[in-house]
């Protein structure tokens, strides 16, 4: 037997994690919140703290008895737009209130959720919508004019409109309204003839309206999740309810809380994103608690106040976001207090050093670092809590996830204890295949003839040393070719990152501007506030734990890296950036 077949993760595993979860129940991500709002109908579901509490005030709350309530009256009027069982419905706002009720209305109504980076330039979000071949759209004020622009390229017939105030307390709806409704776009007094406000259709039906649709969760897909496109073009991934709810059990298993229903997790990755909608809103609604909503991430004033205001005991964010936050003025000088914490989350990108012991000597919290992809939404590997976590391990594989190693030439091969090669997975949510695209489904699911369902290649370098741990190398796709040597720019940004001037760094291959035909190391480099050094001295600096063809030798210094919403670091992006900035 293989060492991947005996899987030595299991002996890793916290006392309270159970090694399997099998047989997933065949329910569906709504039933899910039809039987939390039975179980747990006054507990808040949804904290919208809406910039106010630094102001000494607190935002509004709604129950999972309300978001259940709305949630079945949007379904219905959805119903009466046309959408039928296995229609899609996009939505097209950052994390709200109206995003949590608009997805569970597009479930209840029988529809598939695709959501969509609002953020996107026209044409990529015109792209997305019409691959998924969305019927209708739910948008905030603030994006309509820019969807009704590319509308026409798109199969959406109805357009359902919400401002994001509706939601607010009304203290902070009064001074929205006056001081920043207008200012900041989300001002529409009318809507196109065909469209319709969200707040209308609500007031139309009665919860008991909901449509009547037979499911069967193993098989119905609920979720179009757009890959990132850090490597290409953007894939729909399609999950279905069952394999949804399978990793929500799964998380909350390995979370094993005292009193899950008693938790606040903060809402501040997005929600159009599998990392959030999962981590946040589907584990929140599976368990009865609280989601702290924040809707914009890069305001860490107001991601560090709603934190220090409504005491969150569970926080899952990207590497970006927790270095953010440990350099806020507020953190730096004690004024912030997140003792609260129980349970830190890192992933989307890997985790440097620097940024968890700086997080954790501030705020007393540990991070435990974890893994997951679009294509196997969301989690697959964690780090377990009960014991210190291996530095810069993804952790170990999740219950029911089964992983091994397989050599870069063949893709079969299984590699050593401690060799790198693909890292491949199957599991309860692995994704069913990508939106029409036959070719890169078959390329991505594999049936190796083990009697099993197809393995997932996830395109990742890893290694898994004897514990069961397993350690992201680096992406296939951007192994560099150095000198006829692999060289993985993964393992030198994780040491560039762990000198005291660097804030972040994104490494990337690019034409040796010499040597042609071959490839050299471009490193971006964004400074500390206040710190200095030189390109000569970070170059000193990698040569101390790299060989010397590894060692990055172009280093450009600048403001910000190139990311996707979840931050990751958008590589091939990294030498357009810098030509951009060479002509200039």
């Amino acid at each position: 037997m293989s060492i991947y077949a005996q899987k030595p993760w299991l002996t890793s595993y916290d006392k309270e994690t159970p090694k399997t979860l099998l047989p997933y129940p065949n329910i569906t991500l709504h039933e899910q919140l039809e039987d939390t709002a039975k179980r747990f109908p006054n507990n808040i579901a949804c904290i919208f703290s809406a910039q106010l509490p630094l102001v000494g005030r607190k935002g509004a709350s709604y129950t999972w008895h309300e978001i259940n309530d709305a949630a079945s009256r949007l379904s219905a009027g959805l119903a009466d737009l046309g959408i039928k069982k296995g229609d899609v419905v996009a939505i097209m706002m950052p994390n709200c209130v109206q995003f949590v009720i608009a997805a569970y209305a597009v479930f209840k109504a029988g529809g598939i959720l695709s959501a969509t980076n609002p953020t996107y330039p026209a044409d990529k979000l015109a792209h997305q919508i019409a691959d998924s071949k969305a019927k209708v759209m739910i948008c905030l004020t603030m994006f309509y004019e820019t969807f009704k622009g590319i509308q026409g390229q798109t199969q959406v017939s109805k357009v359902v409109v919400t401002n994001i105030k509706e939601y607010m307390s009304g203290a902070a709806r009064f001074l929205f309204t006056l001081a920043k409704e207008k200012k900041t776009g989300h001002k529409l007094d009318n809507l196109r003839d065909g469209d319709v406000w969200f707040h209308d259709l609500l007031s139309r039906y009665k919860a008991e309206d909901q449509p009547k649709i037979k499911f069967n969760a193993e098989k119905d897909v609920a979720l179009f999740q757009y890959t990132g496109g850090t490597t290409g073009v953007s894939k729909g991934a399609m999950a279905t309810h069952q394999g949804l709810v399978a990793n929500t059990m799964n998380v909350q298993h390995w979370l094993h809380s005292d009193d899950p229903s008693r938790d606040r997790n903060v809402g501040a990755i997005p929600f159009f994103h599998v990392y959030g909608l999962i981590a946040v809103v589907f584990f929140s609604a599976s368990t009865g608690s609280s989601m702290i909503i924040v809707p914009n991430a890069r305001d860490v004033t107001d991601v560090v106040g709603a934190m220090h205001t409504y005491r969150p005991t569970i926080f899952a964010c990207v590497p970006a976001l927790y270095t953010a936050i440990s350099n806020h003025p507020l953190i730096r000088a004690g004024k912030a207090d997140l003792s609260s914490l129980k349970v830190c989350i890192s992933g989307s990108a890997p985790l440097a050093p620097d940024t968890k012991r700086t997080f954790e000597e501030l705020t007393g919290a540990t991070i435990s670092e974890g893994f997951g992809m679009s294509e196997c939404p969301t989690a697959t590997h964690f780090n377990p809590l009960g014991r210190p976590g291996k530095n810069q391990s993804i952790g170990t594989p999740m219950i029911d996830v089964e992983c091994k190693i397989v050599s870069l030439d063949d893709g079969v091969t299984e590699m050593p204890l401690g060799e790198p090669g693909e890292l491949i997975l199957r599991s309860p949510n692995t994704m069913t295949g990508y939106l029409n695209m036959p070719t890169e489904t078959a390329n991505t699911l594999r049936d190796l003839g083990d009697g099993g369902k197809p393995w997932l290649y996830t395109g990742d370098i890893a290694r898994m040393d004897e514990e069961g741990y397993f350690f992201i190398v680096d992406r296939k796709k951007d192994m560099a070719l150095i000198g006829g040597f692999n060289v993985y720019p993964n393992n030198v940004e994780k040491v560039i990152a762990d000198h005291p001037a660097v804030r972040e760094v994104g490494v990337a291959s690019v034409p040796h501007p010499e040597k042609e035909g071959q490839e050299t190391l471009l490193a971006c480099v964004v400074l500390h506030d206040g710190k200095t050094v030189s390109k000569e001295e970070l170059i000193s600096f990698q040569g101390k734990k790299l060989a010397n063809y590894e060692i990055a030798r172009r280093i450009v210094f600048v403001k910000e890296l190139p990311k996707t919403a979840v931050g990751k670091v958008l590589r091939r992006e990294l030498a357009k950036m810098v030509a951009d900035m060479e002509k200039k």
